[in-house]
């Protein structure tokens, strides 16, 4: 792999994992009050993702190298 392939994001399952924890927070119809609240949310909502979502993270790795492989380090659909 190129320097430029090793470090696409699409190859860093914690970026996909901090998008489904952004979309979970944005689900709350009302801004937290505080950093306090923002953060009892985040505590909250980091630790009820299911063991599904990482593991499907997981799975999804040989599809994300090989697309970025075939993108040659550039955008991919993931």
């Amino acid at each position: 792999m190129t320097p430029s392939t090793t470090q696409s994001p699409d190859l860093n399952p914690i970026e996909h994992l901090w998008d489904h924890l952004k979309i979970k927070l944005e689900e709350y119809e009302e801004a937290p009050r505080g950093i306090g609240e923002l953060w009892t949310r985040v505590d909250k909502e980091w630790n009820d993702i299911k063991p599904e979502v990482c593991q499907n993270l997981i799975e999804s790795m040989p599809r994300r190298v090989e697309a970025v492989i075939k993108a040659k380090g550039g955008y991919t659909k993931y």
